[in-house]
Formats: C-alpha cells, sequence, structure tokens
C-alpha cells in the first residue's frame, strides 16, 4: 500500500492522520450532494427539520420524482456516518419513498 502514497479520499471521505488519530471528513460528499440535487443555493440552517414540521401521507399534494427522491434519500443515509443529527431526519422522510409529495 506504501506505493500509492498516503491515503486522501476513501468511500467519499476525506481521511487525515493526526497525532492523536485519524480525522474523517465528508465535506466534499456534502457539497457534491448540494450541486447534484441543485441544493447549493440554498439558505443554511442551524436545525435540519423545523420542530413545528409535521409530516403526513398529504394524499392531495402534488407528487414528485420517486427516482430522485429516492436517490436523495440514499445519498444522505451514507451522509449519517459522519453526521448523526440528520438520521431523525433521513428517516422521518424514508417513510415517504412510495409516493413523495413535495412537502417531503
Amino acid at each position: 500500500m506504501s506505493m500509492l502514497g498516503e491515503m486522501n479520499f476513501f468511500l467519499e471521505l476525506l481521511v487525515k492522520p493526526l497525532k492523536d488519530g485519524t480525522f474523517i471528513n465528508q465535506a466534499k460528499y456534502c457539497k457534491e450532494l448540494l450541486k447534484k440535487f441543485d441544493m447549493d443555493q440554498c439558505k443554511a440552517i442551524s436545525t435540519p427539520i423545523s420542530t413545528s414540521c409535521q409530516l403526513d401521507q398529504d394524499c392531495a399534494g402534488k407528487s414528485v420524482d420517486q427516482s430522485k427522491y429516492r436517490g436523495l434519500i440514499g445519498s444522505l443515509s451514507y451522509l449519517t456516518a459522519s453526521r448523526p443529527g440528520i438520521m431523525f431526519v433521513v428517516c422521518l422522510c424514508a417513510r415517504y419513498q412510495s409516493d413523495p409529495k413535495e412537502p417531503h
């Protein structure tokens, strides 16, 4: 392995050896996700979901592309490895993969 040089990226993880241990980061992966799903110009917020938000089936809402929604949920699921604070929201949105609407 030493012939390949120092490992910088592994499975979309930035790996940096330090004196005290290893630093792992997914910032590059986050930026790529934002570009892929056209969200790179969105406003940043401090919490992943509003505390007053109530998601439900919303049968009357406008449907969205299922494959794009599932791709987003899958990508965010991988991101929860380094950002456990978004786990609840990702799992909440994953409940609506069969028939996603605009609020989801």
